[in-house]
């Protein structure tokens, strides 16, 4: 490693962009794994032939980029990416256990209420309806990676005090099994109280998810508004051909 990361002469590029994409590079060739431990910051300093600030800000700039994240008191990593199969309808609990991971929930808030007007438009149902509101940290091997707000229809939860992990879980219990649904996705930055809960800077990248989810009869069963960490999450749809019938009635492929 300290040869991968020696500092490259006659450049102009400052000394730490330098040691970043030397880490990068180190990185992306297989030298440190997805979720393997860096050297400290002195022993990078010593490798590098740099000093602990020029290594700190390196090891920074590719904590913005994704590539690397920190746990307090236990150092910092490589980030592990997590492909999200974007058109597929699974919960968060039943992914990560097919990752092999260790799911787990930081509960926010468990409550019943009634549906505003846009939940009500969103679900389907009349305005005040009985709703279940569900506010919960989503992490997996003990990393907060998400936070979920998510609606229900109260008949179809009868006892949230019992209530597990997995709401998809609860509503296949209910015999309401999501079986189909739309959702929208946009870029945006992290709030301080997101920035905070999901441990990632202020401003940081995150990816905004509205859901809305059907049984099989065609009945919505829940809203879900998520925050998700773009350093860590990319959603994965798979494609295919389409055929577009135009206003003549003359199909064609795009």
């Amino acid at each position: 490693m300290r040869e991968a990361l020696a500092a490259r002469g006659g450049s102009d590029t400052p000394l730490y962009l330098q040691l970043a994409r030397s880490l990068r590079e180190h990185v992306a060739d297989g030298g440190v794994a997805a979720g393997g431990a860096l050297p400290s910051e002195r022993d990078l300093a010593e490798m590098s032939g740099m000093s602990r600030v020029t290594v700190r800000k390196a090891i920074e700039a590719l904590i913005q980029e994704g590539i690397l994240y920190r746990k307090q008191g236990s150092g910092t990593f490589v980030a592990r990416r997590i492909d999200h199969a974007g058109a597929a309808l699974i919960s968060f609990t039943a992914e990560a256990c097919a990752r092999g991971e260790r799911p787990s929930v930081i509960w926010i808030m468990r409550r019943r209420g009634t549906a505003t007007y846009a939940e009500a438009m969103e679900l389907h149902m009349p305005e005040d309806t009985p709703v279940a509101r569900l506010s919960r940290v989503r992490l997996t091997n003990d990393e907060p990676l998400a936070i979920e707000h998510a609606v229900v229809p109260a008949a179809l939860l009868p006892d949230l005090d019992t209530l597990g992990d997995s709401l998809y879980a609860a509503l296949a219990e209910a015999g309401t099994r999501p079986v189909s649904g739309t959702q929208r996705i946009r870029a945006c930055l992290a709030t301080p109280t997101e920035a905070g809960i999901l441990s990632i800077a202020e401003n940081a990248a995150i990816l905004r998810i509205e859901r809305v989810a059907f049984d099989a009869q065609g009945r919505a069963v829940e809203f879900t508004r998520s925050a998700y960490r773009g350093d860590r999450f990319d959603f994965v749809t798979d494609l295919s051909r389409s055929t577009v019938q135009a206003k003549d009635g003359v199909g064609f492929e795009v």
